[in-house]
């Protein structure tokens, strides 16, 4: 996951963009490949660390770990941790993040379709 330094100029002009637009606000939310990947997966309810990356086979578990953090720490993503031994924790959309839904299904289906004009 790169990071962009606060007070680089890529970052104010993203920031500035992001403001003015909300698409990009919500895409930046979103925060690409993993983040959208995930939301989609949570859609059908809650899952644990080890479930989630079952489903994501070519994910780091570090980049799991951080795309799962910025998804909690944007609102999209409640982790939930089970006081028991070994300590049990689950992820499942927030109520916003299940607003997602139609827009994920929709872009499935945009997706479907552009793959197969190529």
């Amino acid at each position: 996951m790169s990071t962009v330094k606060e007070t680089s100029t890529n970052f104010a002009n993203k920031q500035a963009l992001a403001n003015e637009c909300s698409e990009v606000h919500a895409a930046n939310i979103i925060g690409g490949q993993w983040g959208l990947v995930i939301c989609s997966w949570l859609i059908n309810g809650k899952l644990r660390f080890g479930e989630l990356k079952a489903h994501l086979p070519t994910i780091t578990e570090r980049m799991l770990t951080l795309q799962l953090r910025k998804l909690e720490q944007n609102k999209l993503v409640k982790r939930t941790v089970y006081a028991q031994v070994p300590p049990r924790v689950e992820y499942e959309l927030t109520p916003i993040g299940y607003e997602l839904k139609p827009i994920i299904l929709e872009l499935e289906k945009w997706g479907q379709k552009h793959k197969a004009l190529l």
